[in-house]
């Protein structure tokens, strides 16, 4: 699943390609009957209104909460896209990568181009608010702060952690509503980074230890991002290109290898915690 460090690559890049752009038509080959897409484009009732209420409408401004794109268009909406598990938005050529060809919805553009949606699964969440109040939707209001804010300091940090202070911290820093945007890949790397192990409950946690997830945070997400996100599974960025956080991997995925960190003899190894992969060191890892 996209996690912070790719919806950012991905917002960037629709910065520099769409706003300005006006939006001339809009296709979907979804169409569901699960209630829970009653509010999305995968419903073919709620396309029709989609359709209409974004039509001739120009796109102002692109901007990103937690896991969510947001296409703030010229009549007071916006459009949230959320890729899910193994979503991404396309523009342009990007044929040259078969990871791109589940391709469910398009935005035609005055320019001649067109913005695509690939998702395999099609787990993807379209949908349209209102500009004014998007932020305390029920898609966006029981979000934690942006861990890469200036105004993130290390007492913001521990004041969330202490929410949930009798579970784990992988599982903690996974809670959306925790902190925006960490998921497996870079959970897994910020505890590597700061030497804790996966299942260690907040409440034993040390002030050191706080300090150095808390540093590890700022680093490991500011350095997914410069490498333009992590394409070890769909992950592409709107150019059709992969990033290349995987190639810096140091837990995540790198089962029954040696540890990377200096003066370690360690082994990284996998667990399942509360139904999710944990990568880590068995030696560094306390």
């Amino acid at each position: 699943m996209p996690e912070l460090p790719e919806v950012e690559t991905t917002t960037k890049g629709l910065r520099g390609t769409i706003v300005g752009l006006t939006i001339k038509d809009v296709w979907t080959d979804l169409a569901t009957k699960d209630k829970r897409q009653k509010e999305a484009i995968a419903n073919p009732r709620y396309f029709r209104v989609f359709k209409k209420e974004i039509l001739n409408k120009k796109v102002l401004s692109v901007e990103r909460r937690a896991k969510n794109i947001l296409i703030n268009i010229s009549n007071d909406k916006t459009i949230l896209v959320h890729m899910k598990m193994t979503g991404h938005l396309l523009y342009g050529d990007y044929k040259k990568d078969p990871i791109n060809r589940f391709i469910h919805f398009t935005i035609s553009f005055n320019n001649g181009e067109k913005l695509y949606f690939s998702d395999a699964r099609k787990f993807g969440k379209i949908t349209l608010l209102d500009t004014k109040t998007a932020h305390g939707t029920k898609h966006l209001n029981n979000i934690g702060p942006e861990p890469l804010d200036k105004q993130f300091k290390l007492k913001n940090l521990i004041q969330r952690l202490n929410l949930c202070i009798n579970k784990k911290i992988k599982t903690v820093l996974m809670d959306q509503s925790i902190v925006a945007g960490i998921g497996n890949i870079y959970s897994d790397e910020i505890l590597w980074w700061a030497g804790v192990h996966p299942e260690r409950k907040v409440s034993k946690l040390k002030v050191d230890e706080l300090k150095s997830i808390f540093r590890a945070i700022k680093t490991i997400l500011s350095k997914g991002i410069d490498f333009g996100g992590d394409s070890m599974s769909d992950y592409r960025n709107i150019h059709g290109l992969p990033g290349k956080f995987q190639l810096h991997h140091e837990a995540y995925r790198r089962t029954g290898e040696k540890c990377h960190k200096k003066g370690c003899k360690g082994i990284i190894k996998r667990k399942i915690i509360n139904t999710r992969s944990a990568h880590f060191c068995s030696v560094h890892q306390k």
